[in-house]
């Protein structure tokens, strides 16, 4: 079926958008993450090309599965949303019975190629719970009060296991990406403002009984105070964006790589991009952002249905949130969060849940302007048959079929 008769949400201009920008972040960071991680690599596993594969075997995972999400009608997630929700929160569970423990938190599950971390999935879930939640509320089928409560709930459960691992960054996207669910239901403003006071509240609260996460705030507000321990990785992301100047020291040529920006390939990998491709090279990945979280809204606007608006304005929030809170720890402006790139930092699980979001948002594009009519399709046939207003006459009478029209014609002649 041709564009024409086939539209998309949001346009053909926005899925191809995001596609060329999806797919320029993947190759960039591919390369990126080889530049940062090459020295690395050849040290501790023996091979330069170490992280390089491991990446491209995470991509060659999730690039087909991002295309058959893409093919797939995602209105039948609205039904299974609980189910995939039930998933998402066993293997929360299972992290923290079997999780591998790296840097003091239990946070994957290894499968060999690479390491699964559920609270990304987990992400996922609750936006797809939380929109057919949403659905429901918005045609009449509960009050506002019973979605704010079950909303609640869907979101505390896996926060709280987040919460266990420790990953206080996975937990606030998780809230900012169900609070922009509930935002663009259109629920009362006074509930959002009260939700963000709360987890405002329960942030400070996280950060005080922490001591690891009290020494970040420190180290934010003067990382000269501990240039050698809490204030470190910030000090050399600015060294390596102040080397990199306007042009960059050229690809493959970055000194922070050499053991002295920890995290260079994974957290930190656009403090590299922005010493060896310089300001030009950063505001390249910043525009890329843009584009596609651009495209991902004029999606959402596009879409008819309901419950795809809301999943896709979501997943669209969530990813672009995600990078800005990167963006703005390795530049300094917030404290380290330890929030990958996405598309771009190294990781398995990052590039396989940003894989899912694609994917998703693109099958929003390919069945969201069609949405209504299929719905409507849908409920004649599964309803009791009744003639529709086309098949009477304007007195009320039912209007016969074409053989008894033919009929009665016959008999007149």
């Amino acid at each position: 079926m041709s564009s024409r008769e086939h539209p998309y949400a949001g346009g053909a201009g926005a899925r191809y958008l995001m596609m060329g920008s999806a797919l320029f972040l993947t190759v960039f960071g591919l390369v990126m993450i080889y530049s940062a991680s090459s020295i690395t690599a050849a040290v501790r596993e023996g091979s330069s090309y170490h992280y390089l594969l491991r990446q491209a075997a995470a991509i060659v995972v999730s690039v087909p599965l991002a295309w058959w999400l893409s093919r797939f009608d995602y209105r039948l997630l609205r039904d299974r949303a609980m189910m995939v929700w039930g998933w998402g929160v066993g293997l929360l569970v299972l992290t923290l019975v079997i999780g591998a423990v790296r840097g003091g938190a239990r946070r994957w599950i290894p499968l060999g190629v690479f390491n699964l971390q559920p609270s990304e999935l987990a992400k996922i879930a609750c936006v797809l719970l939380v929109a057919s939640f949403a659905v429901d509320w918005m045609r009449g089928r509960c009050t506002q009060n019973q979605l704010l409560v079950r909303s609640l709930a869907a979101t505390a459960i896996p926060g709280a296991l987040i919460i266990l691992q420790p990953d206080l960054g996975t937990t606030v996207t998780l809230a900012v990406a169900v609070a922009f669910v509930l935002l663009l239901a259109g629920i009362d403003w006074k509930w959002v403002t009260t939700s963000v006071g709360f987890g405002a509240l329960l942030v400070v609260i996280m950060v005080l009984i922490e001591p690891y996460r009290m020494k970040r705030i420190l180290a934010f507000s003067d990382p000269w105070a501990d240039p050698l321990g809490k204030g470190y990785q910030t000090i050399q992301a600015m060294l390596a964006f102040g080397t990199g100047g306007i042009e960059g020291v050229g690809l493959g040529l970055s000194r922070q790589k050499f053991f002295y920006l920890p995290e260079a390939h994974t957290d930190f990998v656009l403090a590299i991009i922005g010493e060896e491709a310089g300001l030009i090279g950063t505001l390249m990945v910043l525009a890329g952002f843009v584009i596609f979280v651009w495209a991902g809204m004029r999606i959402a606007v596009g879409a008819k249905d309901p419950f795809g608006k809301l999943v896709s304005g979501a997943l669209t929030a969530m990813i672009g949130f995600q990078a800005f809170l990167n963006m703005a720890a390795v530049t300094g402006v917030i404290p380290v969060t330890g929030k990958p790139l996405p598309f771009v930092s190294y990781g398995g699980s990052s590039i396989l849940v940003t894989m899912i979001c694609l994917g998703l948002l693109l099958s929003v594009s390919q069945y969201g302007a069609l949405a209504p009519r299929a719905v409507a399709v849908r409920k004649r046939r599964e309803g009791p048959p009744r003639e529709s207003d086309d098949e009477r006459w304007r007195d009320g009478r039912a209007r016969p079929s074409g053989a008894e029209r033919r009929r009665t014609a016959h008999r007149r002649a």
